[in-house]
Formats: C-alpha cells, sequence, structure tokens
C-alpha cells in the first residue's frame, strides 16, 4: 500500500472548483512533483493534505489513516513535514537553536522549560544540521545566512518530526541554479536515506526533471497527466497547457519559469 493516498479529492470556493475529483498515491521512498500553471488547483491540494484546507469531498489517508478533519499540528505529529516558499525560520537565533526548538516542539517541552532551552536536544539538532550539511554554521545567526544555506536549516527543522511524509512547496524558489541542484540532490539524498516520500510543487522545470521519480499535473482543477519525465514532456495536453502552442519540453528539460509555469 502507497504511503499516501489521495482519492476523488474536491474542493470547492463559490462556484470555482479549485480541486476536481483529484486521485494519486505516493509510495514510500519517492519524490512526486506536483505541476501546473497558476490556478491549476495545486497549492489547494497541497494544503489539503496539510490539513489547512478541508475538501468538500474525497479521501486522503496517510498509512491507511484519514487525515481529514484532523488539525495541521497532528497530522505533523503522525509524520508530515513541511517546507514552504518563503523559508521560515527564526532569524534572531542561532542554526542549532531553530533546530532545538523544532524538536522540543515535537517532544512538547515548550510549555514546562525548567533549564535553559538550549540545553534540550543539541546533540539531536546536530546530528540533524549534519544531514543537510550546515553543523559547520551551528553558532551563526540565521539572519546572516545565505538564502541557500536557511532554506537547508528549514530542511532541518522540517526533518525535526521524524516525518515519514514531507511537503516542500517550491523548494527552490528564489535560489540560483547551483543553489536548486544542491538542495534537491541533497533531498533525493534524503529520500533514499531515510525512506522518505516527498511531494513538491515546484515551477523550474530543470529541477523537476533532474531529480523527480514521477510526476502528475493539474489545470484547472483536474489532474490531466501523470507518469515520469518522459510521458509527461511528450504529453499533448501538458503542451498545451504550459504552451498554447503545442510545442514539447526540451531534451534537457530547460528551466521553464519564464514561460508561465509559476505555482
Amino acid at each position: 500500500m502507497s504511503l499516501l493516498q489521495v482519492k476523488n479529492l474536491t474542493k470547492s470556493f463559490g462556484g470555482v472548483k479549485a480541486a476536481d475529483n483529484v486521485s494519486f498515491d505516493l509510495p514510500r521512498g519517492q519524490l512526486l512533483a506536483l505541476l501546473g500553471p497558476n490556478g491549476a488547483g495545486k497549492s489547494t491540494c497541497f494544503n489539503m493534505v496539510n490539513g489547512q484546507l478541508k475538501p468538500n469531498s474525497g479521501s486522503i489517508l496517510l498509512d491507511g489513516q484519514e487525515l481529514i478533519g484532523m488539525k495541521p499540528r497532528n497530522i505533523w505529529r503522525l509524520g508530515v513535514g513541511r517546507t514552504f516558499q518563503i523559508a521560515a525560520t527564526f532569524s534572531s537565533m542561532t542554526v542549532v537553536e531553530n533546530v532545538q526548538m523544532a524538536l522540543m516542539s515535537f517532544e512538547r517541552k515548550l510549555s514546562h522549560l525548567w533549564r535553559p532551552a538550549a540545553s534540550f536536544y543539541r546533540d539531536e539538532a546536530m546530528a540533524l544540521l549534519a544531514q543537510v550539511d550546515m553543523a559547520s554554521q551551528a553558532e551563526r545567526s540565521c539572519g546572516v545566512l545565505a538564502y541557500g544555506d536557511v532554506k537547508r536549516v528549514e530542511l532541518a527543522i522540517a526533518l525535526a518530526n521524524q516525518p515519514k511524509l514531507l511537503l516542500m512547496d517550491e523548494p527552490t524558489a528564489g535560489m540560483a541554479p547551483n543553489e536548486r541542484n544542491a538542495l534537491m540532490a541533497l533531498t533525493k539524498k534524503l529520500v533514499v536515506e531515510r525512506n522518505l516520500s516527498v511531494l513538491f510543487t515546484e515551477h523550474s522545470m530543470d529541477v523537476v526533471f533532474a531529480y523527480a521519480d514521477r510526476m502528475i499535473v493539474l489545470a484547472r482543477g483536474q489532474l490531466i497527466a501523470e507518469g515520469d519525465g518522459e510521458t509527461i514532456r511528450n504529453h499533448p495536453k501538458v503542451r498545451e497547457v504550459y504552451f498554447g502552442t503545442g510545442k514539447t519540453f526540451e531534451a534537457k528539460a530547460p528551466d521553464l519559469t519564464t514561460a508561465g509555469a509559476h505555482a
């Protein structure tokens, strides 16, 4: 059985169906890209999986457990981590303190501290930072880091709840090409090492074709295509949605940031 099973998911805002009977599965140890142009329904589907939006109908199962109706915090405790399009860290705190705070929250230590917070879970936080190649910057303030390094810290924070499923909302937004590839190569490594499942939205097609194991494409709330890179690259509906002219994706999977592929 797949780790994540989304079945007949529907969500309407007024008379607009942002998600229209969307179904897909995500096995363990796989990176699944959720693609589509503006208004396709990507963010809506993403936020329903995370519990931020409640669907009108459908089912979202994590390891066979229904998530619909659960609060985001409870979904997080079941092993669903998340990163955001704009990295969310405490800029006034050090790198290691940011990760320690996430670990303390997961272990329910924030409400009854009896010793300095800096003494909690330091070894565990350093181990997570080592996994994202940030241990050497543990004592630096997050406020002085390069943006690519902030994204790595955010990834370490997202791993604090020992996730089975990681949701990444445009993980490479605002990053230079070399930073994008480094972050996604790191994510791919974590997928293999932790048998982690990743669902991510992304507008940079070079990243998608280089690292996604599988892709699903939405348009006007409906799932129009799914498959591997070759299938998606040559799918007529996908070509029409992204380009409007039938032009296919190039074999090298270029960056389509300026081609209307933003989320």
